[in-house]
């Protein structure tokens, strides 16, 4: 855990109740449950799978699905607070350290990647309450789909890295 604790008075970071208007859509939770948050929008601004070698290491899986949100758009329940552990893969060190990895302290889930400006969650954790709810999480893309582990012949764009900042690789290469 960090030792400055100035993260815990901004957004993504404060309970619901601290927001100017924060109306709860979905809730997700970690495996144990000691993480909660929720979220006030129930569309992601994009949902992607990560094929890149760094999200195929730490979530010991062929690719990341990642939604990606506003960070005022998520909001941890206060009891959550105290079991987040942030890991910096930029500097190897579990500190909070933009952009930064959280987990569940208790159960090790990982809960998501808070970036600069942006939250990547993972829709894994949510409860959805619908199938039509979970649609809306649809994968739209494939990024660093040229270190993949596995094939994935779903008809998305694919991108050799970064989207749209990189080459789109044919499916079949």
């Amino acid at each position: 855990m960090a030792d400055d604790k100035a993260w815990t008075t901004r957004a993504p970071y404060l309970p619901p109740t601290e927001y100017d208007s924060f109306d709860i859509k979905l809730t997700a939770s970690c495996h144990c449950g000691r993480v909660t948050y929720h979220l006030s929008t129930d569309e992601p601004l994009d949902s992607k799978f990560c094929h890149c070698r760094g999200c195929q290491v730490i979530h010991g899986a062929p690719f990341q699905h990642a939604a990606i949100f506003q960070k005022n758009s998520v909001a941890f329940t206060a009891s959550s607070i105290s079991n987040l552990s942030f890991y910096s893969s930029s500097t190897n060190e579990n500190t909070y350290a933009l952009p930064t990895k959280l987990r569940c302290t208790h159960c090790g889930t990982l809960i998501l990647d808070e970036g600069r400006n942006m939250i990547l969650l993972f829709p894994t954790l949510i409860k959805f309450g619908s199938k039509e709810a979970r649609k809306k999480f649809d994968v739209k893309q494939h990024l660093f789909y040229g270190q993949r582990a596995v094939d994935i012949p779903d008809g998305k764009p694919k991108w050799e890295g970064i989207d749209h900042k990189s080459r789109r690789m044919d499916e079949n290469e």
